[in-house]
């Protein structure tokens, strides 16, 4: 891969490298996947070619997937799209009814962002002791965990109000946090091992899960709020997760490794990884900066009911879902545009939420069709942003002399999902404060600075990175004395 920060210098033509003594390459696998079938055309999107197949597979078979790795695509789809739908059930409806439970805006983009620092600081901990712990249990365990808090969170409207039922929230979302910590990381590195040559390919084609729960969870969230009242929603969700669990203890593998050398010390104090990890946190900023802000902007502009207000979320999430298998598709078959995907998708990114609101200095009038279109946009630009971070991660560590195994694999998913993390803790508090302070449009443009910033950041970068790899192609390029000599000279006169 010639992507930007490979501190090793250019691959060889193709850009393979060996793995476990198999070629690998970026790029593996047939057409982008059915939206008609999706659980299976998700394993058609990723198929394996003769010689591809992860390590300790059965036998090889072109263009088809193991049962194991099938199993393994069921699971993951099953907590990407339980994990997102918990996640989003809140936008539409808490906001409000934390307001008449006398929590101030602040306080609420604090109960929104303390899921995200609690992940951060457990993400890092599951990361380390994956092969520990062992990743199906972790995976499950975190997942029953899941489906046991979001039950409780649909009691707390019983719980009186004040400083108690803030002080419950907290507690509830924390719990939530580390459960679903333990649950994604063990599914990144699940899935990385599975599918050592397709990893962009079959995050990207995950997220269509992703994003149906962050499309399903705000409507049916705000229809099941309006019909049956606040518990409804997290009982209903709560009893879908719980019922993952079994599912995943039968068909999940259970893959062991041997606990690495290296530390999230040495990986993050890598350039390229250390940059890699901003552009994280600053896109996560700008997702969790909606949470808590959108849909008490809609209810105060449009005047929408709670049920209407879900649906102003389905077009982010929708466009965020159906772009994402296509960029890493790309991603894996073209590594180079990775680089390029980071630098547009995140200056793409700054001018939605500049045009968001949109900001008062350009004069532009706040519509119902314009705020939807930006959304649409930004979650296509998401896409081309989030999808290549993960395997641009990962390709740095190997070529930086990280083993190729689980540990590997579970410092770099537990490091992606703590600055994803942080990037969601600081996006919905911040966002939450800058609402009161200075209003919906200004505070969007703020954020819209800082993937401004990482774009620009990354591109500088990349500039920089080609420059260096220029100079030293052509440093190489001048033969030495001794090889001048043997090049001009006879060979009958050479001593």
């Amino acid at each position: 891969m010639d992507a930007a920060g490979d501190s090793e210098g250019p691959r060889p033509p193709g850009g393979e490298r060996k793995l476990h003594g198999q070629t690998r390459r970026g790029g593996l696998g047939p057409d982008p996947p059915s939206m008609t079938e999706l659980a299976f055309s998700l394993v058609r999107s990723v198929g394996i070619r003769k010689g591809d197949s992860p390590p300790g597979s059965a036998r090889e078979t072109p263009n088809r997937l193991s049962r194991e790795q099938i199993f393994v695509l069921i699971s993951a789809a099953s907590i990407n799209l339980g994990s997102m739908m918990c996640y989003s059930i809140l936008g539409p409806f808490f906001p409000k009814e934390a307001e008449k439970k006398e929590a101030s805006n602040t306080v609420i983009g604090m109960i929104f962002g303390c899921y995200a620092l609690f992940e951060l600081l457990s993400s890092l901990v599951f990361g380390k002791y994956l092969v520990h712990i062992g990743a199906k249990f972790m995976f499950v365990a975190g997942m029953f965990v899941s489906g046991g808090v979001t039950v409780l969170f649909g009691l707390l409207d019983q719980v009186p109000k004040g400083p108690i039922f803030i002080a419950m929230c907290f507690l509830v979302r924390v719990t939530d946090a580390i459960s679903f910590a333990a649950a994604i990381t063990a599914s990144f590195s699940i899935l990385a091992k599975a599918f050592p040559n397709n990893v962009a390919t079959v995050l990207g084609s995950l997220e269509i899960f992703s994003g149906l729960g962050l499309v399903l969870g705000p409507p049916l969230g705000g229809f099941l709020y309006q019909s049956f009242g606040y518990e409804v929603p997290f009982i209903f969700l709560g009893c879908i997760i719980f019922l993952m669990v079994p599912l995943n203890i039968c068909i999940l593998p259970n893959y062991e490794s041997d606990p690495g050398e290296h530390s999230f010390w040495k990986l993050i104090t890598l350039p390229k990884v250390a940059l890699m990890t901003f552009v994280i946190t600053s896109l996560s900023a700008c997702f969790g900066f909606l949470d808590p802000t959108l849909s008490l902007f809609v209810l105060e502009k449009f005047n929408l009911p709670a049920g209407h207000v879900g649906l102003i979320f389905l077009g982010l999430a929708l466009s965020y879902a159906i772009s994402s298998p296509l960029f890493g598709l790309l991603s894996d078959k073209m590594p180079h545009l990775r680089k390029w995907f980071l630098v547009f998708g995140n200056l793409i990114t700054a001018g939605c939420y500049m045009l968001l609101g949109p900001i008062p200095v350009l004069h532009i009038k706040s519509q119902l069709w314009l705020l939807v279109l930006i959304l649409v946009i930004n979650g296509i630009s998401a896409g081309m942003s989030i999808i290549p971070t993960f395997p641009e991660i990962l390709s740095c560590a190997y070529d930086n002399g990280f083993e190729e195994g689980l540990s590997t694999l579970a410092l770099v998913s537990g490091l992606f999902s703590a600055m994803w993390s942080v990037g969601a803790f600081i996006g919905p508090t911040l966002g939450g404060f800058l609402y009161e302070k200075i209003g919906f449009e200004w505070a969007a443009a703020v954020q819209g600075l800082w993937a401004l910033a990482s774009g620009l950041a990354m591109g500088l970068f990349s500039l920089l990175e080609y420059s260096r790899r220029k100079r030293r192609s052509e440093v190489h390029n001048i033969p030495g004395t001794e090889e001048e000599r043997a090049a001009l000279l006879p060979d009958e006169i050479q001593p």
